[in-house]
């Protein structure tokens, strides 16, 4: 009975066994269903990511694509509730790095250091920390760059990364080149070489060696090291068949040689250098090539070929608008046709050099400007994002240890506003004060042009009478006087001691142009320290100049204008007084004209006066008072200029 009873239990155990057996096998199978697609989902992203990145890194950059890429793969992780990895994360720092928002970039990129150090993604965690060098490199907070750059470094050399040492050296050079610290530069410039000599990388050793060698050249004048390192450039980029870099470190080369003045070498290799720019179509570089093949020529006396040479220099900087190439060339020309005496030529190519000067300098502070916005706006940013994080500290503490005081609650919570209403008036304070100062940054950049071109006319005058000599000396006057004013320009406000060196040889220039039309003369008060007190640059002498033209020349006797600075309380008083036909009368000779004119000088000197009252608060102010003779008629007129102190 037993054996019998036994039987049907064995066969339910069977049952039950063999149906587990079969549980599992489903079981099994979903699982291994569910880990495929959720490895099959996560490659989906990383391929998404993956090309993103490759669409930021190329040439032209492809904005739109990556854009594409990046919202496909957010999408994927919301719709199977997946996080989002660090990879994708530093991805979108890119991204907003490149599309200007500076905010979100570093906010992405701190979330993909996070998550790639608590993944254990050492590869991705050494991209953000290179990619947070670089970004606060751009955002000029250099400091906070090398850190993470040092970090970096650190962390490849430990994990033994391939290619990321060398990068990270690499990027902090540049981070030392914006800095101009050029010994740092140097140093890491070395160190991004043996790392990637190290490695076989020869792309990166490329690179390190022509930087290097074009330092040591252009910055050290070590030219026996300078043509070693771009030697080895050039062995490099022959092996990699890198056109460009090959026709570069070749002209490099040159500029090397033509410095310790080896001139037939020089020569020999800015020539090689030319048949591999033109296969690239490297224009610039042909430029700069032609050009100091000319430069060459002129110092070795050959007038001839250093002409056809710059003027091939000058064709090819015209192709791609290079002002930094064509100023350059036309300074040189300039330069060589003062030494031929040819002073015709000499001032054709020295007005062509001023243009390009000019366009140069305005291009550069244009970048400078946007550098500074730039960093302005971080800065701003990260100071909004630390007060928003400080105001929610303190109101989640409030909230916790004062939730029963409710009146002194209240009392904390005006202050706080307070203290908000008055930072925020005091950074719109100083943002005015910023835009100020940009403002008479650009009235002082246009006083120059405005000036020179006066001062032009009266050296063409000269040439037209065929007057070498005068022309001469005037060309000499007028170069002293340019040196000064582009000295001057450079600042703000200057000593009083500077802008009446300037001033006077402007009025001997002015004297000289009008054969002595009018005799001057400047007094200051023996009060007055003129290395110590300053003045806004270039203010006196649009006043000066209206003076002489509008209101001696036309008289048909010898006229004098008297320039007088005196000490009165907390500021100088410039008293400029001509004894000329007065306004009214140069009123009615405008008008007879038909002229529109207005003086540009004074209209620019009146919106500075305007903007250093801004600026320092002052009572700063010009009066014009009429002077009459005992039969009442004009006698000339007395300009009175109040002037704050400043030290």
């Amino acid at each position: 009975m037993k054996a019998v009873r036994l039987l049907p239990i064995l066969s339910l155990l069977f049952i039950f066994c063999t149906a587990e057996g079969k549980v599992q096998t489903v079981f099994s199978t979903a699982r291994m269903k569910i880990l495929s697609f959720k490895q099959d989902h996560n490659a989906r992203i990383d391929r998404l990511t993956e090309q993103g990145t490759k669409f930021l890194s190329s040439k032209p950059v492809r904005i739109e694509e990556a854009k594409t890429c990046i919202d496909s793969a957010l999408y994927l992780c919301e719709k199977e509730e997946t996080d989002i990895p660090a990879k994708l994360h530093l991805l979108m720092a890119e991204y907003n790095l490149i599309t200007g928002d500076y905010l979100n970039a570093s906010s992405e990129a701190t979330l993909a250091m996070e998550k790639a150090e608590k993944a254990g993604e050492d590869m991705v965690l050494v991209n953000t920390l290179f990619f947070l060098g670089g970004y606060y490199r751009r955002t000029g907070f250099y400091n906070e760059s090398l850190d993470f750059y040092v970090r970096g470094i650190s962390l490849a050399e430990q994990k033994g990364l391939k290619g990321m040492i060398q990068m990270g050296y690499s990027g902090q050079a540049d981070v030392y080149n914006s800095m101009e610290n050029t010994q740092e530069y140097e140093q890491s410039l070395k160190k991004m070489i043996e790392a990637s000599l190290a490695e076989n990388d020869s792309v990166t050793a490329l690179r390190g060696l022509y930087y290097y060698g074009t330092l040591k050249g252009e910055r050290s004048w070590d030219f026996k090291l300078s043509d070693s390192l771009l030697t080895r450039s050039y062995e490099f980029a022959v092996a990699l068949k890198d056109t460009m870099i090959l026709s570069r470190s070749l002209g490099n080369r040159g500029f090397s040689n033509y410095l310790a003045q080896n001139y037939k070498t020089a020569l020999s290799l800015y020539n090689k250098s030319l048949k591999y720019s033109i296969l690239t179509s490297d224009y610039i570089m042909l430029s700069n090539a032609y050009g100091n093949i000319g430069t060459i020529y002129r110092d070795m006396g050959d007038i001839d070929k250093s002409v056809a040479n710059y003027k091939k220099g000058i064709e090819y900087a015209k192709r791609v608008n290079d002002y930094y190439e064509l100023y350059w060339i036309y300074h040189d020309m300039s330069n060589m046709y003062i030494k031929q005496k040819d002073t015709a030529n000499a001032y054709l190519n020295y007005v062509l050099f001023k243009q390009y000067s000019d366009s140069t300098m305005i291009m550069n502070r244009n970048q400078w400007v946007s550098d500074a916005t730039i960093r302005y706006k971080v800065d701003t940013q990260q100071k909004e994002v630390q007060l928003l994080s400080l105001r929610l500290k303190n109101q989640r503490i409030l909230s916790y240890a004062f939730g029963s005081l409710v009146l002194l609650t209240l009392a904390i919570a005006f202050l706080i506003y307070r203290g908000t209403r008055l930072k925020s008036k005091r950074r719109i304070s100083e943002m005015n004060r910023h835009i100020s100062e940009i403002q008479q940054a650009n009235l002082r950049q246009q006083m120059n042009p405005h000036f020179i071109f006066n001062t032009l006319n009266s050296i063409q005058y000269y040439m037209y009478q065929h007057d070498k000599l005068a022309t001469n000396n005037y060309l000499t006057k007028f170069s002293s006087l340019i040196r000064k004013v582009l000295e001057n320009s450079q600042h703000t406000s200057i000593p009083l001691s500077d802008e009446l060196n300037a001033l006077t040889l402007y009025l001997e220039l002015e004297s000289l142009r009008f054969k002595d039309r009018f005799d001057y003369e400047i007094s200051i008060d023996d009060e007055i320290d003129t290395l110590m007190y300053k003045v806004p640059t270039m203010l006196i002498q649009p006043y000066v100049e209206n003076s002489i033209c509008h209101g001696l020349i036309p008289m048909k006797i010898k006229g004098k204008v008297k320039i007088d600075i005196k000490l009165k309380n907390d500021y100088l008083v410039c008293t400029i007084e001509d004894n000329g036909i007065g306004r009214g009368e140069a009123r009615e000779r405008k008008v007879k004209k038909e002229s529109n004119y207005n003086s540009l000088g004074t209209r620019i000197a009146t919106s500075r006066l305007e903007l250093v009252n801004t600026l320092y608060g002052s009572s700063l102010k010009t009066t014009y008072t009429d002077l009459k003779n005992a039969e009442g008629k004009a006698a000339g007129t007395l300009v009175e200029i109040h002037i704050p102190l400043m030290t």
